[in-house]
């Protein structure tokens, strides 16, 4: 979306746009958060940060890793607001500068480098599928596939976890590959 024009006798009616270079939030298509971020990568007067995270997910074929936008559909863009806002709204993957109104809020520069200090160095951040004592998973392959089960026992040397299942009306320790395996991050019923 275009900055409205202001005429004189409006200049009082909406807000003044940053002067200097501000991080913005970009609303982007869905999925396509990595295509907005490598267009406007190409324009050198435009800083873009998409933060992201790879972990394990369960799919119809096992395991895999995924990698998604931390905040799915939206991205931030540190740019000159009067200088670029056009070609930033109409970059590919880019739905809109978020906005509200004729309010263009900005990111504070604080609110970034949080984020990627907890996130480390790099825009993508894979998220550890070491598996502790105690922790819920699901099992993605073989005879007891889409089943909960409760990590009895850490990854041995052999690749594989000891779990406990509820199964037949009562709890029984299974061994099964590592990679068989994936935390359940929303558990849906107990064990």
């Amino acid at each position: 979306m275009t900055p409205p024009r202001r005429s004189s006798s409006e200049a009082s009616t909406f807000p003044a746009p940053p002067d200097a270079l501000s991080w913005f939030c970009l609303r982007a298509q869905p999925k396509h958060e990595h295509i907005a971020a490598a267009q406007l990568r190409k324009d050198a007067a435009i800083e873009v940060y998409l933060p992201r995270v790879r972990f394990r997910r369960a799919t119809r074929q096992g395991s895999a890793w995924v990698t998604e936008a931390l905040f799915p559909c939206y991205l931030f863009a540190r740019f000159d607001w009067p200088a670029s806002l056009r070609r930033v709204h109409h970059a590919r993957g880019v739905r809109e500068v978020v906005h509200f109104g004729d309010r263009w809020p900005t990111v504070p520069d604080d609110a970034i480098d949080q984020l990627r200090q907890h996130l480390g160095d790099g825009e993508v951040h894979q998220i550890s599928d070491e598996l502790a004592g105690g922790e819920t998973v699901r099992i993605v392959e073989g005879p007891f596939r889409d089943l909960l089960a409760i990590v009895n026992q850490p990854v041995s040397s052999r690749q594989r976890v000891a779990v406990l299942l509820d199964f037949l009306g009562r709890q029984t320790c299974v061994e099964v590959a590592v990679e068989a395996v994936v935390k359940e991050t929303n558990p849906r019923g107990g064990i």
